[in-house]
């Protein structure tokens, strides 16, 4: 598959690889700061640029990267580590299967579950919404009158 004018070099691999997404808006300073700074020029201006304003290639890539990591003092951090964690974070806020997959471009379940790890605070936050909407539910019945 080629690219159209306009459209990046590298393919997608499905058809959720292009897609908008929201991001919180603590992140959208620093966001905007590093699009201005960084990235190509324009609307179809590539986010991720290397040394020379081109597509950023996996030896340009993985040379920033683990500069960036050492000076962070990271070790062991990984880039997809990134995308885990927002993944797994929008899993624990609430989110659908099907609003992960969207939100993830995926268009099987299979990898959306994946970020759907189990963890006592959401277990504990779901059994607090149960109990919320079980007095909500009892409340509601008692003043219709048709409580015991």
């Amino acid at each position: 598959m080629s690219p159209s004018a306009g459209e990046p070099s590298v393919p997608r691999r499905t058809a959720a690889g292009k897609r908008i997404v929201s991001v919180p808006e603590l992140l959208l300073p620093d966001l905007r700061t590093r699009l201005n700074t960084y990235a190509g020029e324009g609307e179809e201006g590539l986010v991720f640029i290397g040394p020379k304003g081109a597509q950023l290639r996996r030896a340009n890539f993985t040379r920033t990267w683990s500069k960036a990591i050492t000076e962070a003092k990271l070790t062991g951090f990984h880039f997809h580590d990134l995308r885990h964690t927002g993944n797994t974070f929008a899993s624990q806020s609430g989110a659908t299967l099907r609003e992960l997959m969207n939100r993830m471009g995926h268009s099987t379940t299979r990898a959306a579950l994946i970020y759907q790890h189990t963890a006592m605070e959401r277990d504990r936050a779901i059994a607090d919404a149960l109990g919320r909407l079980a007095t909500e539910a009892l409340t509601k019945q008692d003043q219709d009158g048709s409580g015991t």
